[in-house]
């Protein structure tokens, strides 16, 4: 069995999806194997990964739209919908930040996936995708571990 690891810097303008799927292929194709996992893993509490819909974009505006719903900027109520709004205890990186360290404890940091004859198994409609959730544009590092023969 070998391994490759590699690390990617992702630059992000703000919140929102990026498209990584054809980045992580190409370290893939890179490594030169051809059978085995690929796992990936973002190095931040403020973005995440995820693999989902890449034909519709209207689906990543709507899982962005549920995220904010689910983890708001200004603070948690309870989740009937009622009853006053508690403002975040932490704040120190600005009120965007509790709410993405939360966005991304209900996505995750890492992935794995198999891959076969040199491509990444993924259905028709799938893409590998950081999320970022901080609204400011970020640098965000994956690390890419492939492992197989």
């Amino acid at each position: 069995m070998a391994q490759h690891l590699q690390q990617l810097g992702i630059s992000t303008s703000g919140q929102g999806f990026i498209n990584i799927t054809h980045t992580v292929a190409a370290v893939l194709e890179d490594s030169g194997l051809r059978q085995g996992l690929i796992c990936l893993g973002c190095l931040h509490t403020s973005a995440s990964l995820s693999i989902n819909e890449n034909a519709d974009p209207r689906v990543l505006t709507d899982l962005l739209a549920h995220l904010a719903a689910l983890a708001p900027t200004e603070g948690a109520r309870s989740l009937s919908g009622y009853g006053p709004v508690r403002p975040y205890s932490h704040s120190n990186e600005g009120p965007d930040d509790m709410p993405a360290h939360i966005r991304t404890m209900l996505t995750s940091t890492h992935l794995a996936l198999s891959f076969s004859e040199g491509n990444l198994l993924l259905g028709q409609w799938q893409g590998i995708y950081l999320v970022e959730h901080r609204t400011k544009p970020q640098t965000r590092v994956v690390h890419v571990h492939c492992l197989g023969d």
